[in-house]
């Protein structure tokens, strides 16, 4: 399992998401409330971006068909069909720089 810098805190301020490519994989960044959290970009419903979604504390929400997932865990949270979760990444903050652990 290796450490990736995928940027700087501020870079992702509080309220704000990041799409990184790490290790070949979209992954969206996401400062909720001061905390960091990833977990994969792709939405499991249509393909979407989630990059392109509202965050709303800690749920981000896709922006085609409105599939909402836990940032903290990538777990769906709310959405009318049954869909598979997203996976999470460990995010370590060292000074100013954020890693993934992969």
């Amino acid at each position: 399992m290796g450490k990736i810098i995928v940027g700087k805190t501020s870079d992702i301020t509080s309220g704000k998401m990041q799409k990184v490519t790490a290790d070949g994989k979209d992954i969206l960044v996401i400062n909720a409330n001061g905390n960091y959290y990833a977990m994969d970009d792709t939405c499991t419903h249509a393909g979407a971006s989630l990059i392109d979604g509202k965050l709303e504390g800690e749920i981000v929400t896709c922006d085609w068909h409105g599939a909402k997932f836990d940032c903290k865990t990538g777990k769906l949270h709310a959405f009318p069909a049954k869909i598979k979760d997203l996976k999470s990444y460990k995010v370590v903050v060292e000074s100013d720089n954020i890693f993934l652990e992969l």
